[in-house]
């Protein structure tokens, strides 16, 4: 594959067994550094994410978001012949990432002792619904479940009475970052000691640590949060106001900042007023300060307000939909979007990883794959004879996709000696 060069993962080979989201999104920041991922699927449709909407033509964008960089290779998993490939491919790994129930691996013939016993130094990272114990360990879990029962949902939304998920899968992405984050935790451990570690987390712990000052305010105080709309739950004036025309953000975090705030707004006397002179007292205000203020911002334009607001070093921004966020000049001068070319030849951009590494920002090597795209690629780098790779085909033990020119059409296999292939 073509990847970067002097990227702190180059080397590094991860058998990716995981699907859906949090653990593809572990393994796409892993690419982004420089790994190289062995996305391993069973020949049975693949990842479940394959088939999941939105759609462009017959290519989920679902699975397009988060498997960016990545080989994939098609193996029946239920065939003794495709386990035997699965340890070899998982011995010649430095990393192993699975995001299946607690037990499941070692079912699939990938026993986490048996893989250490035979190589030591390996990395086996696992992200799971629950957690590895407990009442819950072998319950499936999803994103959505988890906001709601980690008490992220209770302080989403307008208020008490309308409480609302957040509107992209966070916690099945933050999971994929805590998992990234501790295969390179373990990665860096291996280097010092010479042995590899287990490392994991759910989506119930991802959701409880995400509780920030939120969940420490009911641990310390007894007091339940409840959602705040769109403004900031302990910080004023923080949140979303009217101006003259659409409602833009204003982030005033300490006293300087409101101090210049309604200075900027032609207010001065607003600063030592006895109601908002605090912190403590605009928060406990915040309802009529936001009234004050709206009637000032009233007029001038949302762009008048946000250019001085940001020459005032006041942090501001607006309320963009998908379309304006990837047309904002600051997103472009980042290069944030970049477009890569499918097997197929069709044009797909996609947002880059979000980790630069020596003032570089990473760059998309390869579009996501076809189920099954480096099958051959992969079994040649077991060692495995062009007879051998080709008797596995035939028998139906791996699946390998069809070369395809550009404009679609299915070509043959011809480093295989004209084996037949499934497509």
């Amino acid at each position: 594959m073509d990847k970067q060069s002097g990227l702190p993962l180059e080397g590094i080979r991860v058998l990716d067994l995981s699907r859906a989201l949090a653990g593809p999104y572990a393994t796409a920041l892993l690419s982004d550094l420089g790994a190289q991922i062995i996305k391993t699927e069973s020949i049975k449709g693949g990842d479940s994410s394959r088939s999941w909407p939105p759609f462009e033509n017959e290519h989920s964008l679902y699975f397009d978001s988060a498997n960016r960089g990545k080989q994939s290779i098609a193996i029946d998993f239920y065939s003794q012949e495709g386990r035997d490939l699965l340890w070899q491919l998982a011995v010649s790994s430095d990393v192993v990432v699975e995001n299946f129930r607690p037990g499941v691996l070692a079912t699939m013939g990938l026993d986490p002792d048996a893989l250490r016993e035979t190589k030591p130094e390996i990395v086996i990272a696992s992200v799971s619904g629950f957690g590895a114990t407990g009442p819950l360990a072998q319950a499936p879990g999803l994103d959505q479940v988890a906001q709601g029962m980690t008490g992220l949902m209770s302080v989403t939304g307008a208020d008490a009475a309308n409480m609302y998920r957040v509107g992209v899968p966070i916690i099945d992405m933050v999971s994929g970052i805590n998992t990234a984050l501790g295969i390179v935790a373990a990665l860096v451990g291996r280097n010092r000691t010479g042995t590899g570690m287990e490392v994991s987390t759910s989506l119930l712990e991802t959701g409880l640590a995400l509780a920030a000052f939120q969940g420490q305010k009911y641990l310390s105080t007894g007091e339940v949060p409840v959602p705040a709309g769109n403004n900031h739950p302990v910080l004023s004036p923080y949140g979303v106001f009217s101006t003259g025309d659409i409602p833009v953000i204003i982030a005033v975090g300490n006293q300087t900042h409101w101090r210049v705030l309604c200075e900027l707004l032609g207010a001065p006397e607003l600063t030592d007023h006895p109601e908002y002179a605090t912190g403590k007292l605009r928060n406990v205000n915040r309802h009529a300060l936001k009234v004050v203020l709206e009637e000032l911002l009233a007029s001038g334009s949302a762009e008048h307000w946000l250019g001085e607001l940001r020459t005032a070093k006041i942090p501001a921004g607006p309320i963009y939909n998908y379309e304006q966020a990837f047309a904002d000049p600051q997103v472009k001068a980042l290069g944030m979007v970049q477009t890569v070319q499918r097997r197929d030849g069709s044009e797909l951009p996609l947002v880059r990883g979000p980790i630069s590494v020596n003032r570089t920002a990473p760059r998309i090597t390869t579009a996501p794959p076809v189920l099954g795209q480096d099958t051959l690629d992969v079994l040649a780098e077991l060692n495995l004879s062009p007879e051998q790779i080709s008797g596995l085909v035939q028998a139906g033990i791996v699946l390998a996709a069809p070369d395809v020119n550009v404009g679609g059409s299915a070509g043959s296999a011809a480093h295989l000696g004209g084996a037949g292939v499934r497509a």
